[in-house]
């Protein structure tokens, strides 16, 4: 059980051959690396695992792997997003073995081994989160990180000091750890060290990603969508082949805006970045880094609040508008998104009035 998904193992995956589990989409949601929030996003894990198949389905087309088997109908079978009936929350797929990294406590911090990592492990899953960014908006990462003093533009490939909401000439590809308490950005090299990536595999990687950047990008753009940036994880197979897992080109994995507007969970981050819920936050993370615990959240002072009603109808709507968007099917029986982001706008005009 994740935050927001459920595995089912339908047959565990050996050494050397790989299994078979589904994903359960649950309507939760996390922000901040909390965990799950205290609602639940009426309808959006039907939204989202229709998106996420609809966007595998695309990139198996152009020849790259994926994990990706099928969704499964009421009854059990698989099927395509063109043959479904009706919206489904279930995704099979190729289950690789995760392997945790061993982690130890030095100087009162947490310490992680990588060294089961190698360049002959087959059937795993890599134990890194690449993210493409097309732009900068509000409220990217990096923005933190710049004026933390841990990257500098030219870090990114950047020949000034970059401004929210800048569209960038090409992508950045970033990198962070994935198996660790708090996911931590790491370099290009540190990430080819601790996954035990051959240079020929970076490569690889930062091909494929750049062609799910383009897919997703294109199919977001017939519905209106821009696509910000997104995270992608990658596995490799018995035969140590590359193959891309998880779940590409969602709501959750994406941030998409619609004129400017976040499509996005964006949107619940937004709004808790106003609470004294998510200073607590960060002022936990901050606490926990400098004693060395590993479990932040130990640290935080207070619990989430829930999401205004009525902000939480817009969210819900807008997953499911999207879906329909992506598949230009009406699976789900909501307004179309320009009208769902009408009201968002006026739900924005109320709360700055307020």
């Amino acid at each position: 059980m994740g935050s927001v998904k459920d595995v089912q193992i339908i047959r565990k995956p050996s050494k050397t051959d790989m299994g078979i589990a589904r994903f359960h989409f649950s309507d939760r949601y996390s922000v901040f690396d909390w965990g799950e929030m205290p609602d639940h996003i009426p309808f959006k894990g039907a939204a989202l695992c229709l998106m996420g198949a609809y966007c595998f389905e695309r990139l198996e087309e152009k020849g790259i792997k994926t994990h990706y088997r099928g969704l499964v109908t009421p009854n059990g079978e698989l099927a395509t997003t063109k043959e479904l009936e009706a919206p489904v929350n279930v995704m099979e797929f190729h289950m690789v073995n995760v392997i945790r990294p061993e982690v130890r406590v030095e100087e009162g911090k947490p310490r992680y081994d990588y060294s089961m990592f190698t360049p002959t492990l087959t059937n795993f899953l890599i134990p890194l989160e690449i993210i493409y960014r097309n732009s900068l908006p509000k409220g990217s990462s990096v923005f933190k990180r710049l004026e933390n003093g841990l990257i500098r533009p030219e870090d990114l490939g950047l020949d000034h000091y970059p401004v929210p909401g800048e569209r960038l000439s090409k992508p950045i590809f970033d990198v962070s750890t994935k198996l660790e308490e708090k996911d931590r950005y790491v370099t290009w090299k540190e990430a080819q060290r601790i996954a035990g990536l051959l240079d020929e595999e970076v490569e690889q990687i930062k091909k494929v990603l750049a062609e799910i950047d383009r897919t997703v990008t294109e199919i977001a753009g017939k519905a209106g969508l821009t696509n910000e940036d997104g995270k992608v994880e990658f596995a490799f197979d018995p035969s140590r082949r590359l193959m891309v897992v998880d779940v590409v080109g969602t709501l959750d994995e994406c941030r998409f805006t619609f004129e400017g507007l976040h499509i996005s969970k964006e949107i619940a981050r937004q709004y808790y970045r106003r609470t004294s819920w998510h200073r607590d936050v960060e002022n936990a993370k901050k606490e926990a880094d400098t004693k060395g615990v590993e479990d932040w959240r130990s640290l935080c002072r207070s619990k989430p609040p829930p999401l205004e009603p009525k902000l939480l109808k817009i969210i819900s709507q807008m997953y499911m508008a999207v879906a329909n968007a992506f598949l230009e099917r009406k699976l789900f029986d909501v307004p179309a998104l320009v009208d769902i982001v009408s009201a968002y706008k006026e739900y924005l005009r109320e709360e700055n009035a307020s």
